[in-house]
């Protein structure tokens, strides 16, 4: 029977020759994953089971990112009991100050996560991971415990949406708004629990960045996972973060989807997610005058080194808007220190923004960057939810690194072509 990528990865995981479309199935796990929110939760679930040990000590990851460095006495609270249960267990990847990050950039930036394998994590943006031709998806924290202890997790097999990308992205816009685009079109619930499957010549033209900025924000349109087929890009990407085998699954030539989606990615234009939907989009460039009083610059989404490096030419010689908070998160230590080698954290500084340690913090209103009553940002990040950021009646407007720093120099939100001459495509 034909499958598709999707299917061939979980089918190989459950011991299955074939897979179908709404099987449950119980598969195998490569890794398990959990951050400062979700893992104590799964950690007192795990800790009832009797005499409870873990399936393997290589193979679960712990890394408190949303609350740290600790913002309070909770927070502390809460990576206390990752750290300890961290130490009792001897779990080889728990990732904490000095050799921290966003967990949806640390793990691929360690090689943990690699094509072929099978991924679950207690945060909804694990999806992130199909990038490299991985099947990861978002769990609850209860499915985490149970995987920690038996290394096992059950599914139901997604149907399948493919997305046919041709041509190549063009001027400022770049992965975030091409995923921000397809939410446009499809809605917050147009891939249901769906694998969104990226295919086509189209693919070969996105940057290994892009591809993770894409995949990471399947979960916005209601998507089990998004995944890519594994080309030169993405080998070449493994064997610079890694020495262990994996396999590559591709997706059958007959395999059944339940629609495919052609895009041309010379038409994807710099886009602007309004509130309070990551659908509500609109062009940059038609979006009027949105004044803004925060800028971030960052995440899982768009935090990486070739996310700042796009800001920082931006930047580079300007000023931030008088009025304007310009906040930048590197999402790694790694990718913190290129970016004062590469001479980018001083254009930030120059320009008059600030640079954090890395944390998820400001994306879902924990702490660095609480909007108040009234107040707009525009965000690198991956939702925009009433309250997001902070106080209920502000606003959260997202967009592309590119298009984030362009609105921080005029003030407001702006097409980056509105204000700056048009760059050649990188990557």
């Amino acid at each position: 029977m034909a499958m598709t990528m999707t299917q061939k990865i979980l089918a190989a995981h459950s011991g299955e020759s074939e897979v179908v479309a709404g099987q449950l199935i119980e598969a195998r796990l490569d890794l398990v994953l959990g951050n400062d929110v979700t893992a104590p939760v799964a950690i007192r679930e795990f800790e009832r089971i009797p005499g409870a040990a873990v399936f393997d000590r290589g193979k679960i990851a712990l890394v408190p990112d949303h609350f740290a460095p600790n913002k309070d006495i909770e927070s502390a609270e809460q990576c206390k009991a990752m750290r300890e249960f961290a130490r009792k267990h001897g779990i080889e990847n728990y990732f904490e100050i000095g050799c921290m990050g966003i967990e949806h950039a640390l793990l691929p930036e360690r090689g943990l996560v690699l094509p072929g394998e099978l991924v679950i994590g207690a945060d909804s943006h694990t999806c992130t991971y199909g990038a490299a031709g991985a099947f990861s998806t978002g769990v609850g924290s209860t499915d985490m415990a149970a995987g920690m202890a038996t290394g096992v997790a059950w599914f139901k097999v997604p149907s399948a949406i493919r997305f046919a990308l041709h041509g190549g992205l063009g001027g400022w816009a770049s992965g975030k708004d091409l995923i921000l685009s397809i939410i446009g079109a499809i809605g917050v619930d147009g891939a249901l629990y769906r694998s969104m499957e990226f295919v086509g010549p189209g693919v070969a033209s996105l940057t290994m960045e892009e591809r993770f900025t894409v995949a990471n924000m399947a979960i916005e349109a209601g998507a089990k996972n998004g995944i890519f087929p594994v080309d030169e890009k993405t080998r070449a990407w493994a064997a610079s973060v890694s020495n262990r085998p994996y396999v590559e699954y591709a997706a059958d030539p007959d395999a059944e989807y339940e629609r495919t989606i052609t895009i041309d990615l010379s038409t994807i234009r710099p886009t602007v997610a309004f509130p309070h939907l990551p659908s509500n989009t609109r062009p940059a460039s038609g979006s009027g005058v949105v004044a803004i009083d925060q800028v971030v610059i960052g995440s899982c989404t768009n935090g990486r080194i070739e996310d700042l490096r796009v800001a920082a030419e931006i930047l580079k010689g300007r000023r931030v808007a008088d009025g304007v908070r310009c906040i930048v998160f590197p999402a790694t230590q790694k990718i913190y220190l290129q970016a004062i080698r590469e001479g980018l954290i001083e254009a930030f500084i120059e320009a008059g923004a600030i640079v954090s340690t890395p944390t998820c913090g400001p994306c879902l209103g924990g702490h660095m960057g609480i909007l108040a009553e009234g107040e707009r940002a525009i965000a690198t990040t991956n939702r925009n939810f009433v309250g997001r950021m902070g106080h209920p009646k502000s606003e959260v407007y997202l967009a592309s690194p590119a298009t984030a720093a362009a609105s921080a120099i005029a003030g407001k939100i702006v097409d980056p072509e509105e204000v700056l001459e048009a760059p050649g495509r990188r990557g």
